[in-house]
């Protein structure tokens, strides 16, 4: 088997861009170098193909990697050379603060706004976000005899299958895919470019090969989660009540890897947790403003419930503290009334998802949002009197049609932020396996504070500058959720079971936020944090 490298972390690359020449004399004198080609190179959109590039065919990774920092290549500009972090980010927040592509409608919304005795606005930021998986994407390929067969890590297997077939012009019924242990998935691996990356290369070569990337080629070429400004906008009558809702969410959307980009989000996206805003409150407006993508954006844990969660539930929080009340009445209040949302009078759009299930069996239910809410706060004791420097928040969020809650203690020490302490309450209709269950919102709780702490990415110029564990930081073992308490609401077999792999994410970021608020004074809205905080 000859093990091969594609070529992708360097300095300065951005998707679409091209080599304009390289010189690959000192990589052939590397031992154990057998040859140099390139690969098609891809622009978006292009699903899930390769970017594209140098592959050096060597008899071990080794040589490969070594024989890849070798080479030396002139690379062309793209169309995303000029993508830097800190303008897009201003650029979102500007486009956030005009009218945007009206989603949903309810109600009266500029007459609220123009009766209200008072308004309160804020703004909350989520950069991109890389999956960095425990084990970095490889896969090995064998292409001969007009047959393919692929070992590697997917998560999408029949997916993987069928673009495997079309990037090697073969039938479907020709190429069989083994699916390994994934290492770590989060979405990530429901791409298949390595996959398909290897194929090509064993088609063009003739022989079995490997395609190992690195923990850099990871971090600065993957698919990334989208970056987002959400501003919320809330008009006040004369008794602090919520008379109108502004929320115009602005995020480059996934649909780029697939479509021309629109630069607006399609269905999917807008139905987590934007378009479902469950609050009973009378006049509703959600927006959509355009952003176009400048990098591959991809499937992520929780997807855009991510940015959502923070923002929804943060802006509560905030407004709590703006009325001088109670956090967690507030937020109750804010839900409102026991009842089951409809989707047609409370001016959901027409193609409305609901995770792809149907809606009459999966109902946005508040009962159940409230109890949750009820549930992790009772559990982890709200109101009780902290120490000085620590601070409890929460979050609740519906999302893959289950029903989660989390409050969070935080503690500050010599300004660190940990959290010795976090109780989940996951309503997921009936429990098949609470011990699963148990391991999925600990796992979430863990990367819950590492989005909240550490999950940025920083582009300048086109490319990523973060490229290891060294700048693009996880929580670890000096510093994570020391104590997760899961609380299972339990129902019989009657009650549909829903989502537990991804729900428990959102609401952790929000209740980290507002924990540090209630413990130091200082609100939070740009993910990620950092670990530390000035006292």
């Amino acid at each position: 088997m000859l093990p091969v490298y594609s070529v992708r972390d360097v300095p300065g690359r951005t998707v679409g861009a091209r080599p304009v020449r390289y010189d690959a004399s000192e990589t052939r004198k590397v031992a154990g170098v057998e040859s140099v080609m390139g690969l098609p190179i891809s622009i978006m959109p292009a699903k899930f193909a390769p970017l594209g590039g140098i592959a050096v065919i060597a008899s071990n990774t080794y040589a490969a990697i070594k024989g890849r920092d070798a080479l030396k290549i002139e690379w062309a500009d793209s169309p995303h050379s000029k993508f830097n972090t800190e303008a897009y980010k201003a650029e979102m927040s500007a486009t956030a603060k005009k009218p945007g592509k009206v989603l949903r409608q309810e109600g009266d919304v500029d007459g609220a706004f123009s009766a209200a005795t008072k308004t309160f606005a804020q703004e909350y930021y989520q950069p991109h976000m890389a999956h960095a998986t425990m084990e970095p994407p490889a896969a090995v390929a064998n292409v001969a005899n007009g047959k393919a067969e692929i070992w590697a890590p997917v998560q999408s297997p029949y997916g993987a299958r069928k673009d495997i077939a079309a990037a090697l012009h073969m039938n479907e019924a020709d190429v069989r895919v083994n699916v390994t242990l994934l290492g770590g998935g989060f979405g990530r691996k429901s791409k298949c470019d390595f996959a398909i990356e290897a194929a090509l290369l064993s088609q063009k070569i003739g022989a079995p090969v490997k395609v190992q990337w690195t923990r850099e080629d990871d971090i600065r070429h993957g698919f990334y989660h989208t970056t987002s400004v959400e501003r919320i906008e809330a008009a006040l009558d004369a008794g602090g009540k919520v008379t109108g809702w502004r929320h115009n969410s602005v995020a480059p959307s996934i649909l780029s890897t697939f479509a021309p980009d629109s630069g607006h989000q399609f269905f999917i996206e807008t139905g987590m947790g934007h378009v479902d805003m469950p609050f009973e409150i009378a006049n509703v407006r959600c927006e959509n403003g355009k952003a176009m993508a400048h990098t591959r954006v991809g499937w992520f844990r929780s997807v855009s419930n991510i940015p959502r969660g923070f923002a929804v539930q943060s802006f509560a929080s905030e407004l709590a503290h703006e009325l001088g009340r109670d956090e967690k009445e507030v937020l109750l209040e804010l839900i409102g009334s026991d009842r089951k949302l409809n989707p047609k009078s409370q001016g959901f759009p027409d193609d409305f998802w609901d995770y792809g299930e149907t809606y009459d069996e999966y109902p946005i239910d508040t009962a159940r949002l409230k109890n949750v809410l009820n549930l992790a706060a009772d559990k982890a004791g709200w109101g009780k009197s902290l120490p000085t420097g620590e601070g409890m928040g929460l979050a609740v969020h519906r999302s893959f049609v289950t029903y989660v809650a989390t409050a969070v203690r935080v503690k500050i020490v010599d300004g660190k932020i940990r959290a010795p302490e976090i109780h989940l309450a996951v309503d997921c209709g009936f429990a098949a396996n609470p011990e699963r269950i148990r391991s999925q919102m600990e796992g979430a709780g863990v990367m819950g504070m590492t989005l909240a702490l550490y999950g940025g990415l920083t582009f300048k110029n086109g490319a990523v500058a973060e490229s290891n564990f060294h700048d693009y930081q996880m929580v670890r073992s000096d510093n994570f959720p020391e104590t997760v308490h899961t609380h299972i609401v339990k129902h019989p077999f009657s009650v549909h079971a829903s989502g537990v792999g991804e729900p428990g994410v959102p609401p952790i970021a929000p209740a980290i936020a507002n924990a540090i608020f209630n413990a130091t004074g200082k609100r939070l809205r740009d993910l990620p944090f950092g670990d530390t905080i000035e006292t």
